[in-house]
């Protein structure tokens, strides 16, 4: 039995300049700490050997702090043994990088830069399949099959890039065969590049990434442990949840008559999880202008308790009726002002973001009024 657990795309380093910045450094240490995590996740599991499957980094040049932290880290786990392989976006075009962590290394540390067999036992042979650039437009994996290995020895493959349509990178081609498993007979392929998991066979899964960085996947970070009996047999996998931050889109379907701040309350997750929580409530359906500005409202006020929390509101409605103009004004320039803003947010033939434009300004019209007394 050799049992090890499958990583990828820890992107140590990631900037996320799209969030605010007192959330940056928290995001970025939550990547760094998911050494440790996966360190903790192989001791309960009894795994010898932990994989990553590609972009450890976030880029070919992080700094040496970085490299050194990192590389420190995994060697405080040993003997657990780890296995780097050069991804899409820490390729081998980095040779400051990979030189640098050859050097750095410590001896529980393989780095995989070659594709050439390594044993890893005297009955566990490992293929890997370097990148050689962020995109080598081929397919790096075909390698493997022509590979010789011990008769008794356990077969893995360890990949990072494009099967069919799964890619992190819009321009990716589809390079790794989906039956690459079986035209190498290989026991298990493990790949990296897809930061979801995603079983492509029985024998080759996307671990996803363990921390996750984006809301793309909708799913918790987490990693796979693998155990495999011998040659041929099929690999048992059990997928762990080892996400610290939570990356969540919730839908918010309204109709008009709907209490819009009680149907935000129910959707919003308990207390005591907020702060690791980055929340997109998705709003569509219609609302009445009261209730529009209400919602908006509640988010911006439950916004603090959250690591980060935003409202999506293209696809909801406002439903407006003389009333709720009656509230802004009865007549006059603003009367004037919140029917032409009215007219222009629900006119077809203006743009999706002018007529956006014109809605948030009614709102801000409305909610103005509306605290004011006028």
């Amino acid at each position: 039995m050799f049992r090890f657990v499958h990583s990828s795309d820890l992107h140590i380093g990631k900037r996320f300049g799209n969030m605010p910045e007192d959330l940056r450094g928290r995001l970025r240490e939550a990547r760094h700490a998911a050494i440790g995590r996966l360190a903790e996740l192989a001791r309960t599991h009894q795994a010898s050997t932990i994989f990553l499957a590609g972009d450890t980094f976030d880029t070919e040049t992080p700094t040496p702090a970085m490299l050194r932290q990192a590389l420190a880290e995994l060697g405080q786990s040993a003997p657990l043994r780890w296995i780097l392989l050069p991804g899409n976006h820490d390729s081998l075009l980095a040779d400051q990088l990979w030189n640098a962590a050859r050097s750095a290394a410590p001896d529980n540390v393989v780095l995989a830069t070659q594709p050439e067999i390594l044993m890893l036992a005297e009955d566990v042979a490992l293929l890997p399949a370097p990148c050689t650039s962020r995109r080598p437009g081929r397919d790096l994996t075909e390698w493997m099959t022509g590979a010789a290995t011990p008769e008794s020895a356990i077969r893995l493959g360890l990949a990072h890039g494009a099967i069919r349509d799964f890619s992190e990178e819009s321009a990716a081609s589809d390079v790794i065969p989906p039956d690459r498993a079986a035209r190498a007979g290989l026991d298990y392929l493990a790949l990296g590049d897809w930061h979801g998991p995603v079983a492509v066979s029985e024998r080759t899964r996307y671990s996803g990434t363990p921390e996750p960085d984006r809301f793309k996947h909708d799913r918790p970070g987490e990693a796979l442990v693998v155990s495999i009996a011998g040659p041929g047999a099929l690999p048992e996998i059990a997928a762990v949840e080892t996400g610290s931050f939570a990356w969540c889109t919730v839908p918010l379907h309204l109709l008009a008559g709907d209490d819009s701040v009680a149907a935000l309350e129910t959707l919003l997750p308990p207390g005591h999880v907020r702060r690791k929580t980055l929340l997109r409530i998705a709003a569509s359906g219609r609302v009445r202008l009261g209730g529009r500005t209400a919602l908006a409202a509640a988010a911006d006020a439950a916004a603090p308790e959250f690591a980060h929390l935003e409202l999506l509101e293209d696809a909801l409605a406002t439903d407006c009726e003389s009333d709720d103009l009656d509230r802004i004004d009865r007549a006059g320039a603003l009367r004037e002002a919140a029917q032409a803003l009215l007219d222009e947010s629900s006119d077809e033939t203006r743009l999706t973001a002018e007529r956006a434009i014109s809605r948030e300004a009614l709102v801000r019209l409305f909610s103005y009024c509306e605290a004011t007394g006028s």
